[in-house]
């Protein structure tokens, strides 16, 4: 779904752009090209990523982690490529984002960051957690990050299909891409 152009969008494809654009200012990139399709859809996604960016009370470098999970797990080269770099510079070990990016568990982890790994992978798996993986969430990050991380997940979820349903191509220039892995 190629972007919009300005003069072809209707007049609430037209408002939801322009709150976009003050609100992040940028017009509509990466998986809100093609919700642009559906303006109210897009406002409110864009509502609650930023709540969960932004506001949220899981850490950067735990935020980060979970969203290469998820982009791992759809497979998603935009945002694995959006999120790499940011992973990285909020504190995640390199060997950690590799592990992640090639299936496997990580063996360098914070015990918060295994706590994360642990919760998000069984729940994008299982589609639930076991009682023990829910009760070290809750013990290592509190009830309400732990609610936060899930929205996280579902947030993050969403964007991968909408950008995987799209076709949604990576920024010119990125380089870090996933290697193509069976799930």
């Amino acid at each position: 779904m190629p972007p919009i152009p300005p003069e072809k969008r209707t007049e609430a494809q037209a408002k939801a752009a322009a709150e976009l654009k003050a609100n992040r200012g940028a017009d509509p990139t990466g998986p809100f090209v093609p919700m642009l399709r559906s303006p109210e859809v897009m406002l409110r996604t864009m509502a609650l990523g930023d709540y969960l960016r932004f506001k949220a009370g899981l850490p950067a470098r735990l935020s980060e982690l979970t969203i290469l999970i998820v982009a791992r797990d759809w497979n998603q080269q935009y945002e694995w490529g959006t999120h790499k770099a940011a992973a990285l510079k909020a504190g995640l070990d390199p060997s950690t984002v590799d592990a992640v990016a090639n299936r496997q568990r990580p063996t360098k982890m914070a015990a918060d960051e295994a706590v994360v790994f642990d919760f998000c992978t069984e729940l994008l798996r299982d589609r639930s957690v076991s009682d023990d993986t829910y009760a070290r969430a809750i013990a290592t990050l509190g009830e309400p990050v732990t609610i936060d991380m899930v929205g996280v997940v579902g947030y993050y979820t969403f964007l991968a299909m909408t950008m995987n349903v799209a076709r949604t191509p990576v920024p010119a220039g990125t380089t870090d891409r996933l290697p193509s892995l069976p799930r």
